[in-house]
């Protein structure tokens, strides 16, 4: 139900890349495959046709051809499934309901790529819901790994000195270069409905919640009228939830019914909400719902835009620092925390300037360096609207890689490599202790010994 700003061209590959390595995965599956079983580790299953989409999937990404590069493959989708084994054993679980929000958030980038989750149908030749239903599991597993990885990790930092040494080992023709890169933040605030375009949505959902109780079907009015990406097409089903993991104003809503009782519209954050109470279980529900959500109107969007406007006076006369101002009045949450600055995959202030939205590269092209621009108005990912001023802070030219410029980059890859080498001490421990078989074909990779 979640929506978010995206922050930038390289923050959107990194949300949406496993949920389309499993639609392609779902394509691929259409086509008539002869498959078998190449590893066993415990209960869980290695397949062929899984070894050679990763390793396709490795050479898309430019890499070199060897059935060493395949041997290294395999021995990852091991590991996985070690750190799968592993997690029952340690009692580590990700809950359906984690599961089916992170598939919410996916499906949502996904449906904006296509342009809509009928397009989705159409490419893939399956329902929404026979795609969901067929990667959940995927998903499901990528979130019990992340966990596992980040139970065995977590406690791990690197120290300068050790940054110094990985930098300095690395082969001076093979150091990276980076293109140019530029740090640039911005603040964003969000138009919201005022009390007009509230009660136009409150009046429609009580005409909604009267031909409920006439009897008419709570799955055709949901398909029709909400407007939750993840759940409009399933009728409005959200299934089980434990508490305290939806808003709590529904919360309290749903528990406070009887199973088949239908609400009066309740508010949260993301609109309102008819919510029918399907079942109790425990301290699980079960529910199903119609979301709303009121747009604001061109009176809103004034106020908006002029309080921006304040904010970037208050700005200019130093009275608060572009930072601190991000932190405090931002309604991005990508950015807010890093005082409106947009990062890279390490974390680093300081991203290359042909991945930024393309609105924002355009914008810094025509701006000078230290220059913040008056409130700007967009369209956000989800098609709403909001408005924005972006601060263009430094530029860095093309270069090869150096601890001067680079250090954050070069300490995240310090700290991956660390991490990696915990992960594989882990498994030659761990490996004793769970069965693993290999079938014959794949002997020359030598995993068992």
């Amino acid at each position: 139900m979640k929506k978010q700003n995206r922050q930038m061209r390289l923050r959107f590959i990194a949300i949406s890349a496993a949920l389309i390595y499993s639609l392609t995965s779902l394509a691929q599956n259409n086509e008539v495959v002869i498959d078998k079983i190449i590893a066993k580790v415990d209960d869980y299953i290695i397949l062929k046709s899984e070894l050679e989409r990763s390793y396709l999937d490795f050479l898309s990404r430019g890499q070199m051809r060897g059935s060493n590069a395949k041997c290294q493959i395999l021995q990852q989708l091991v590991v996985n499934k070690m750190l799968m084994a592993q997690s029952e054993i340690d009692s580590i679980f990700v809950l359906d309901a984690e599961v089916n929000q992170n598939l919410d958030r996916r499906m949502s980038v996904m449906a904006q790529q296509f342009g809509g989750e009928e397009e989705i149908e159409k490419a893939y030749g399956k329902s929404i819901a026979q795609i969901r239903s067929e990667i959940f599991d995927n998903i499901k597993e990528q979130l019990t790994i992340q966990r596992m990885q980040s139970e065995l990790t977590s406690d791990m930092k690197v120290t300068p000195a050790e940054v110094k040494k990985f930098f300095k080992n690395i082969p001076q023709d093979s150091l990276p270069y980076f293109s140019t890169e530029v740090s640039v933040a911005q603040i964003v605030k969000e138009a919201k409905p005022g009390k007009i375009q509230k009660d136009k949505v409150k009046n429609l959902m009580l005409d909604i919640r009267s031909r409920l109780e006439s009897g008419e079907s709570f799955a055709a009015l949901a398909k029709q009228y909400s407007q939750d990406p993840g759940s409009a097409s399933r009728g409005g089903e959200l299934g089980f939830f434990s508490r305290g993991e939806l808003a709590p104003e529904y919360e309290a809503a749903a528990l406070s019914m009887k199973p088949g009782d239908i609400s009066m519209p309740v508010e949260t954050q993301f609109g309102f909400h008819l919510i029918q109470l399907q079942e109790k279980r425990g301290n699980t529900f079960k529910t199903r719902h119609i979301l709303i959500t009121p747009q604001p109107n061109r009176d809103d969007y004034q106020k908006t835009e002029n309080y921006l406007d304040s904010i970037r006076n208050k700005i200019m006369t130093d009275s608060i620092t572009f930072q601190a101002a991000a932190k405090e009045y931002s309604d991005d949450q990508l950015t807010s925390s890093a005082g409106g600055f947009f990062q890279d995959e390490t974390g680093a202030l300081r991203v290359p300037a042909d991945q930024l939205d393309p609105n924002i590269f355009f914008t810094i092209d025509t701006m000078k360096i230290g220059n913040i621009t008056k409130p700007i108005r967009f369209q956000k990912e989800d098609g709403s609207y909001a408005f924005r001023i972006i601060y263009y802070k430094d530029k860095v030219a093309p270069h090869q890689a150096n601890l001067d410029l680079d250090y954050q980059k070069i300490a995240a890859a310090t700290l991956n490599q660390k991490k990696n080498r915990r992960i594989s001490e882990w498994f030659e421990k761990a490996r004793g202790n769970v069965f693993i078989e290999i079938d014959p074909e794949y002997d020359y990779c030598n995993l068992t010994n």
